[in-house]
């Protein structure tokens, strides 16, 4: 190491070094250096050729071809992601810096149409939509689930204190949990959805188990013995199977389709 002057200046490990007033060693400013990126950035102009049109683009010479894209997004109307821009008879990356590349003033870029791309991000924009819109018929199916939930919680508290509810009631709630069960059933998710949709599923059938065992109590509260209850639940829980059946049959003939069958009944 290299002793500093006495002064305000030395030299310490191959660089220039100044002393501060306060007596700290501070590595010295290139006042040349300063002067030159003090200077501004020109701005050239460029010629880009798009179908049978041409568009003179002023821009920056240290800009990237991403940033022309930009410009030319609002020009064209088309996308960033759907161009290819030419230079030289190369197509150039949206990273390249236009000066790099030997673009100058009064240049010429051709600038293409990347169907390809475009498709896939049509497509991709497409997933999109119809990953949010079944996330947001999950959600709206969870919370109608959550007032169901509280309802056989409800139910399910008289019942165990030795109470009864109307069978109408338990029917109902059945009917209900059902209804949203076959709603969920139609939802085409992935990822995360999916694991969301699998959760509600699983848990509207321990409720739906829960009920049909409260019924079976519910109908066998005045009655001796209890050894029937079990029988009596899996009667239901056999049906159950038939009766979302059921109600998806109805639900495709509100909708307004029509199923055709080959079975033809013999006299």
């Amino acid at each position: 190491m290299k002793k500093t002057n006495n002064n305000n200046g030395g030299k310490m490990e191959g660089f220039d070094w100044e002393m501060r007033p306060g007596g700290m060693l501070v590595q010295k400013r290139n006042l040349d250096s300063q002067k030159i990126s003090s200077n501004p950035i020109p701005t050239i102009k460029v010629s880009v050729k798009f179908g049978s049109s041409s568009h003179d683009i002023h821009i920056n010479s240290h800009s990237s071809f991403g940033e022309l894209k930009k410009i030319l997004a609002d020009t064209t109307g088309l996308h960033p992601q759907d161009q290819k821009l030419i230079f030289k008879e190369k197509e150039r990356d949206s990273k390249a810096f236009l000066d790099v590349c030997g673009v100058r003033d009064g240049s010429k870029i051709v600038l293409v149409q990347d169907i390809i791309n475009q498709e896939k991000r049509f497509l991709e924009s497409r997933r999109n939509s119809s990953m949010e819109k079944a996330m947001k018929s999950v959600a709206e199916i969870t919370m109608e689930v959550d007032k169901l939930v509280a309802q056989v919680t409800a139910m399910e508290s008289v019942i165990c204190k030795g109470g009864r509810v109307a069978e109408k009631e338990l029917l109902t709630l059945i009917e209900l949990l059902m209804s949203q069960l076959i709603k969920l059933d139609g939802i085409v998710a992935d990822g995360d959805v999916k694991l969301k949709r699998k959760t509600q599923v699983i848990r509207i059938q321990k409720y739906l188990e829960n009920l049909d065992r409260l019924k079976a109590q519910n109908a066998m509260r005045t009655r001796h013995g209890g050894g029937h209850v079990g029988l009596i639940v899996s009667q239901q829980q056999q049906q159950r199977p038939l009766l979302v059946q059921q109600q998806r049959e109805r639900r495709t003939l509100s909708a307004g389709q029509i199923n055709l069958t080959s079975k033809w009944e013999k006299f």
